[in-house]
């Protein structure tokens, strides 16, 4: 079955409102992985805007604590986020090209114009025992660019998918998502998935993209769990995860 990795950026965004140190990334981790979550993601940014250096190695040692739950650091490798992941060590890093004043990631890897920047980066990484994930955008010719540079996996950037999930454009939109993960499994390539992916666009896209081993979500997430409490949130999306079919979920395990 597909994994639940939640990310816990806008929870340290809250926090960061104030100087009270209220809401809790640890206690927040905690919670979402009592109630059946996967992994914890984070995505520190140079500007410090949500998570923090303090808060990576705060919940490198609570994960110490919790080895079935992987630890997912995101970040561009060019900006500062290499020596925090070397410290650290997370089961995952994923690499995203975001500059360092995005609002959000908004895009995937150019392999033809960074992949010889990127290939020692993910071999270092790799030698660290760190699997590595490339954020891609769903285009089938890529994949075997990002096999080529040395990654174990690529995340499917979804933003896309979820603009155009309830319109007419939908049925072209997700079967450029299945021709990249069949591309990518190809490869041999594990696949992930994640940005502005929720409860009810979830099943779907899991249904039509194959393979899908692992999903990250934040932002609806933190969202739905405003109204719901976090625990119950968690719960929500593991529901929908599981109310997809399981042949849909088959693919590479690396």
């Amino acid at each position: 079955m597909t994994r639940l990795s939640v990310n816990l950026n806008k929870v340290a965004l809250l926090r960061n409102s104030r100087a009270l140190g209220i809401p809790s990334v640890v206690r927040a981790a905690t919670t979402a992985i009592d109630a059946g979550a996967h992994g914890i993601t984070v995505h520190p940014r140079p500007d410090g805007r949500h998570i923090r250096t303090g808060d990576v190695h705060d919940l490198a040692r609570l994960l110490k604590q919790r080895p079935e739950t992987e630890f997912n650091i995101e970040g561009n490798p060019f900006h500062e986020v290499l020596a925090l992941v070397h410290e650290v060590r997370p089961q995952q890093c994923t690499l995203v090209p975001d500059d360092p004043g995005a609002f959000t990631s908004d895009h995937g890897w150019d392999l033809e114009r960074d992949g010889r920047r990127l290939a020692p980066i993910i071999a270092g990484l790799k030698a660290l025992g760190i699997r590595v994930s490339l954020f891609m955008d769903p285009v089938a010719g890529a994949m075997a660019a990002a096999r080529d540079v040395g990654a174990d996996r690529v995340e499917l950037y979804t933003e896309p998918y979820a603009q155009a999930f309830g319109s007419v454009e939908e049925g072209a939109v997700l079967a450029r998502y299945t021709a990249a993960a069949k591309s990518a499994q190809q490869a041999g390539l594990g696949i992930n998935a994640g940005h502005d992916l929720n409860q009810h666009n979830l099943p779907r896209f899991l249904s039509a993209v194959p393979g899908v081993l692992e999903v990250s979500i934040g932002h609806a997430l933190i969202a739905d769990a405003l109204e719901s409490g976090l625990a119950a949130a968690v719960r929500g999306y593991l529901a929908a995860i599981a109310s997809t079919p399981r042949i849909a979920n088959r693919g590479t395990a690396s």
